[in-house]
Parts: structure tokens; sequence; C-alpha cells
């Protein structure tokens, strides 16, 4: 065993309490598992996890508020932290592993004295590493803390027995590598690939979970380039595999494969959400079924692979169990990833109809979308002329405009003051916009009502000039806006 060593990490003291109170009452109380991992990597700890050689009940005697739910003995200690990361904090006590018959969960477990038999069933060094808070002792009995400065995932133990027994670890190992900009060690990649076929037992909401952290991290291509490459592609989106050596037209540099990847990385890059990041891996999906030579172009077309590709994305996300709105979001951006997007020929009602079909609260993904889209071909530049263009068309569409519906009166009240239906009615609403250009303090029910009340006592003349005035301001200050928002997108 190699020699404790001693740090002293930044450990919450709610999470310090708990270690406390076990060790108080006689018992050995580690930190084990991811949070060691975060803390000597100075990443921030997602969750807490103690483990200890004090049984189920009585960890339980030891605080006032816990739950004991599983058959692995982990008791949830229930805290009064206000941060959901240290609401609970798991309790397990040391244990030994059975046969996993089912490649997931062992079949028995048994309580052990010795904090090594624990260590000895995790999955991976770097998650095998164990502290102590309270005398800052570190435990690291599979070298763990030297993959950590080798940026190496490696199991503990055999590979192929560890991915045996647990199949969702293969693609744990890849997720971890893609958080953490680690790489596989070779002999753990090899016993991942032996066991890929394992993953088709697993749970598709498991599957999905770790697919969502794997598009999440910094580097979801390179993981996903890694699991095809050791056969986990095929039981997370099969699809995707289709599009290995699928020659795309003269307007992209890679094939479909590589395209999706490329989006996908770029929508990771950028920080953007999951939706987009989603949207940005399967929007070209349906291509390989559309695709035809065309001896008229000499080239490949991809007719429909929008339409396509939105039906093969929602059946992608059902299958891996996908919130219902969460899925609607990313089909609604794959089914319309292709809009015309030439200022040159679009109008404002086209673009309108574009933010009818996706939401006003997506328009920007769809937006960030093409961004991806345009990235993954190959071209080096995100925002083209055109596409900034077409941004600020999407602004002017959602402004509000400048107009007589943004006054706190209408038609309806003039009548009400005493002024017959006619053109009076139009001259009168101008006038009073024209006024609140000047001071948009005047937009209230009170001013608005007085000062109409005055105009009706005007001729039609004086009525009419004064009307004629407010829409050439009208007309004004929408140019200035529109102006502004060209110049925000550098169209001018």
């Amino acid at each position: 065993m190699p020699p404790m060593k001693t740090a002293e990490l930044p450990v919450p003291s709610v999470v310090r309490g708990v270690v406390d109170a076990l060790k108080g009452a006689g018992y050995e109380a580690y930190l084990v598992g991811g949070c060691v991992r975060d803390l000597l990597l100075n990443r921030e700890p997602k969750d807490w996890d103690v483990t200890t050689n004090a049984r189920p009940e009585a960890i339980q005697a030891l605080f006032p508020e816990t739950f004991y739910e599983n058959d692995y003995g982990t008791v949830g200690v229930v805290t009064d932290s206000a941060d959901p990361r240290l609401k609970v904090i798991e309790v397990t006590p040391y244990r030994i592993e059975g046969a996993y018959s089912n490649a997931r969960h062992p079949d028995d477990v048994k309580f052990s004295d010795t904090l090594a038999d624990d260590l000895e069933r995790r999955d991976f060094t770097i998650n095998a590493i164990a502290y102590d808070p309270t005398t800052g002792e570190i435990v690291d009995r599979h070298n763990g803390r030297i993959d950590l400065e080798r940026k190496v995932v490696a199991s503990v133990g055999e590979p192929g027995k560890r991915f045996a027994e647990d199949a969702l670890r293969t693609l744990r190992a890849i997720r971890i590598a893609a958080e953490l900009d680690f790489v596989i060690d070779a002999q753990t990649a090899a016993g991942i690939a032996g066991n890929a076929a394992q993953l088709a037992k697993i749970s598709r909401e498991r599957v999905r979970d770790e697919l969502v952290r794997i598009v999440e991290s910094p580097r979801p291509m390179q993981a996903l380039y890694l699991a095809q490459k050791l056969g986990l592609l095929r039981y997370i989106i099969p699809e995707l595999e289709e599009g290995i050596g699928c020659a795309q037209n003269q307007a992209h540099s890679f094939d479909v494969f590589e395209h999706l990847m490329r989006s996908l990385q770029h929508a990771a890059d950028k920080g953007w959400s999951l939706e987009v990041r989603l949207a940005a891996l399967l929007h070209d999906i349906g291509k390989p079924a559309t695709r035809v030579w065309s001896d008229d172009k000499n080239d490949w077309t991809f007719h429909g692979h929008d339409v396509v590709s939105a039906k093969m994305a929602k059946r992608i996300l059902q299958d891996l169990k996908f919130p219902k709105d969460l899925t609607e979001r990313v089909v609604a951006l794959v089914r319309w990833h292709m809009f015309f997007s030439d200022p040159d020929v679009v109008t404002l009602a086209a673009v309108r109809r574009v933010i009818a079909r996706v939401g006003t609260e997506h328009i920007m993904d769809l937006l960030n979308l093409r961004v991806c889209d345009r990235i993954g071909t190959g071209r080096p530049k995100e925002h083209p002329f055109r596409l900034r263009k077409y941004m600020s068309m999407v602004d002017e569409a959602m402004r509000d405009p400048i107009s007589v519906a943004m006054l706190k009166i209408d038609g309806t009240k003039i009548m009400h003051l005493g002024e017959a239906p006619g053109p009076r009615i139009g001259w009168i609403l101008h006038a009073l916009l024209e006024e609140v250009l000047d001071d948009p303090r005047k937009n209230s029910d009170d001013y608005l009502e007085s000062r109409a009340a005055a105009l009706l006592k005007a001729t039609d003349e004086e009525l009419k000039a004064l009307g004629e005035g407010g829409k050439e301001r009208k007309a004004e200050e929408e140019r200035a806006e529109i102006s502004k928002l060209r110049a925000k997108h550098r169209v001018e």
C-alpha cells in the first residue's frame, strides 16, 4: 500500500459536520469518489459522498433526518443547507459486491470493515481516492492521483472485469474523459471495446443521462468519435453511424458524420443550450436516407432531408426518453433549420412565419443552429453578411412597432369622448403618437384622454395637419430604429 499523504481541501462545513459526527461516534469516515477527484482538480463537486465502516442503522441513529431506500446500504443524510448540492449527503458503508448478472447492479452486497475493500470495487482510479477532511489524510491505493496528473481515465483492476460488472461504466469512462479533457488508458479502452455490446442491456434513461453530460461537456465531438471507435455509438444513436463515409455536395468539406460532429462541437464551444447542441447533432441525420445523385448538377442532392431529419430526431429522442417539451423544441429546430435566409429576396412576412414556427423564445436558437451548420461545413466564417442581415430582420420583425397601437388610448375610447367615426380619429391618434414620441411619459390614460378631448375641438384642417405630422414623425422614428438594428448586426 502506498504511503498516506495529507492535503487541505476546501470541504463545506456541512459535509465536514457529517464526517465529524461519524468519527465522533467512533467510526471511520472518508469523502470518496467524484467529489475527491474534483477537489484535487480544483473543480467544484456536483455532489458529496461519504464512506464509513458504520452500518446503515448506526448511520441513521446519528442524524435527525435521513432516508434509506435502497439495497446497497446508502443512507441519505438530509442537512439544513439551502444549497441543493449539499441538501443531501450520501453515506454508504464500506462494501464488497457480489456477481453482476444483469451487467448493471451487483446481485448481492456485503458490508465490510475496511476502506481497502470499498476502494477495490470502484470503477476508475481517479474515483477511488478517499479523503478525511478532519485530518487531511488521503488514501490512494490505486494511484489515482498519478492518473489525475497524467490526465488519464483508467479502470481499477482488470478493465474487462470492471466493464462486465457494469456496462454503463463503458459510457461513463467516455463521459468523464470528455468532461475533464482526459484520455482513456489503452487497456481500459480495450476493455470498453470488448464489452461494448453489453451497453444494450442498460436502460435508455441511464444512457440518455450520460449522453446529455457528454453533449454538455467541453469536448462532445472527441467523446462521440471515441464512442464510435470503441463500438458504443451503435447502442446510443445508431443512426449517426449511417453518416460515416456519406459524402455531401460541393458546399461541404466533410461527410455527414463529421459535419454533425463539428456542428455539435461549435455549439459546445459557444456554450449554447442543450437544445441547440442536440439539434446540431441531429439536424442532418436524415441526409443518408435522402441522398440522390443528380446528373444535371453533377452532385449529390438531399431533397427533404430537413423533414426526414426531424422525424428521425423525434424518434431518437423519444427512444432515449427525453422529456416531451425538450423533444418538441429540438425537433422544431431540426425541421426548420433550412429556412430561406437571402435578405435580398426574403420578406419580413416570411421572417415572421419562421419566428411563428419555432416561437419567439427559440428563434435565436434557430439562428445559432444555422451558425453551427455553417461552421460544420468547413466554412471559417460564423456570420457572413447574409446571415447578419437576416438576424437584423429577425430583430426588426420581433420589435414592437412604432404605431398608434403602442398608445394607451384607441379609436373606441375617442368615440366615447364624442368623436364620430371617420378619418378624424386616425388624425387624433397620430397627433397623440407624435407627442408620446417626444415625451414617453405622456403615454398615460389620464393625459391622452384629456389631450384627445381637447383635440376634438380642432377643425378638420388643423387636425389633419397634426395627424400628417404625426405620420411623418412615425416614419422617421421607424427608420432610426431599423438603422440601429442594422448597425448592431453590421449590415448598414
